[in-house]
């Protein structure tokens, strides 16, 4: 990881998890960095993947699950027939307004996480195929959970940018601390 997670206060949990999610986060925001919208749409590799795409299913799937975890009806509805337009942008949506709406997601995800009385609090899963049925999950596991899956596609993301244009993780680190990119995706 080319960033490193500082601990401000060891006994604050929620915020240790909440910094390496946000530093997940920054990995994949970092791989837009000075990016067009049609250069993040390109699909370099055999996966079929964008950085686009990728920048809107995370959002999207955070979203999901705190809405999940707030036992609050999903505000998208993906299933088989419509999973595939969680990884393209649509119609006005430009990766400027993705990244907007996952700051939205990120807030909300923040307010939630230091809302519940602490990090053993559960919630159900909603009942869908690929969910055991009668299964509950800590807000802990959450946090968990949206690092690991922020994290593997912030993977996928610099693969893909260096697919691009040769640039990679360090790189980045090191033009956005310079404000390179500022104007276009960063």
């Amino acid at each position: 990881m080319p960033t490193h997670v500082i601990e401000n206060d060891f006994s604050d949990e929620r915020g240790t998890l909440l910094a390496f999610l946000e530093a997940q986060r920054g990995g994949l925001r970092r791989a837009l960095l000075g990016l067009s919208d049609e250069q993040a749409a390109r699909r370099p590799s055999a996966s079929g993947l964008s950085l686009s795409g990728l920048l809107k299913h995370v959002a999207e799937t955070e979203l999901t699950w705190v809405e999940n975890a707030k036992e609050a009806q999903n505000s998208i509805q993906r299933d088989e027939s419509n999973w595939h337009l969680g990884f393209q942008l649509e119609g006005a949506e430009t990766v400027e307004s993705v990244l907007a709406f996952w700051d939205k997601v990120a807030a909300e995800t923040e307010a939630y996480v230091r809302s519940v009385p602490d990090l053993d609090v559960t919630f159900p899963l909603p009942a869908a195929p690929w969910f055991p049925s009668n299964t509950r999950h800590s807000v802990r596991w959450l946090l968990l959970h949206l690092i690991e899956e922020t994290g593997r596609h912030a993977g996928h993301a610099d693969i893909i940018r260096e697919s691009l244009d040769g640039k990679t993780a360090f790189e980045l680190v090191a033009a956005e601390a310079q404000g390179e990119g500022k104007g276009a995706a960063g």
